[in-house]
């Protein structure tokens, strides 16, 4: 089992920043990889960013160029840098790990003012 705990949501002004961490607990060893996606209200989940063990990052194309994953060489750490926010940036943003089956955090509420 890995449990997942996010932190580090909150409200911001549109062109803003956060940073949003991701720990992860228990089997950390079967990590593949880990990753965020978001839900806005009314909508479906959907991905943001993965990163692999290996340092290999995927990035959906509304976010390359703002938003940055990196994971530290423990494997139990993960973050989401995010830079100039925009207002449909606003969701709840969930932290993923991949391993034999897809685990979850509770997710974080980013708000991002206009």
């Amino acid at each position: 089992q890995v449990q997942l705990v996010e932190s580090g949501g909150g409200l911001v002004q549109a062109g803003g920043s956060l940073r949003l961490p991701c720990a992860a607990s228990g089997s950390i060893f079967t990590i593949n990889a880990m990753g965020w996606y978001r839900q806005a209200p009314g909508k479906q989940r959907e991905l943001v960013a993965t990163i692999t063990s290996s340092g290999s990052t995927n990035y959906a194309d509304s976010v390359k160029g703002r938003f940055t994953i990196s994971r530290d060489g423990a494997k139990n750490r993960m973050s989401l840098q995010m830079n100039s926010l925009k207002p449909e940036d606003t969701s709840v943003y969930y932290c993923n790990a991949r391993a034999i089956k897809d685990y979850w955090g509770k997710g974080t509420l980013v708000t991002v003012s206009s």
